[in-house]
């Protein structure tokens, strides 16, 4: 840190606590893969395009090749991994199992991580490109394929298990509103 081009920073990951020296210039997707092991989000286009490295940074997902790993200093970050932190599988993750929503497997992880944040957004009531209406007082917009395929859009599959994933979602939220 004498030079001012590296950092100390704590970052909060799958609930373990790391203390990192990066370089400034770091990404978060190289400071997870490379210097906590963390190996489900995936370097694709390394350029925020396709998706395989979404994770979530305090709850709500980035895509870790554009993010800074000082930009993350102090945060929770949860990949693929804690999403089954004592390895019970995730309600998404038990879905994409049973509807095969995943071909080779290189973007799940960055789609589960996305398909958990979608659909707490989604349960906030947040608005999405297609939701038709966006006042104050309008009800929550209802969960179709129309709403997932564009909530989900920022995540690419090469093999094309779109219409798996999207049932995946579907099912899952479905379960969720019948048990929650």
């Amino acid at each position: 840190m004498t030079d001012g081009t590296r950092s100390e920073i704590l970052l909060r990951v799958n609930g373990l606590t790391h203390r990192l020296d990066v370089d400034n210039r770091r990404t978060l997707l190289d400071a997870l893969r490379e210097d906590t092991g963390r190996t489900g989000p995936k370097k694709g286009c390394d350029r925020g395009q396709c998706g395989a490295c979404t994770v979530l940074l305090d709850d709500r997902r980035v895509v870790s090749c554009l993010t800074l790993a000082v930009a993350a200093d102090g945060s929770d970050v949860t990949t693929v991994e804690g999403l089954a932190p004592d390895g019970e599988l995730h309600p998404l993750q038990q879905a994409f199992v049973q509807l095969d929503g995943f071909q080779c497997g290189y973007c799940t992880p960055g789609q589960l991580c996305s398909a958990v944040a979608m659909l707490a957004e989604h349960a906030a009531g947040w608005p999405s490109a297609v939701t038709t209406d966006v006042s104050p007082e309008r009800p929550a917009p209802e969960l179709d394929a129309v709403e997932v395929r564009e909530r989900l859009s920022g995540n690419l599959c090469r093999c094309g298990a779109y219409p798996s994933i999207v049932r995946a979602v579907l099912e899952t939220a479905a379960r969720a509103e019948v048990t929650g």
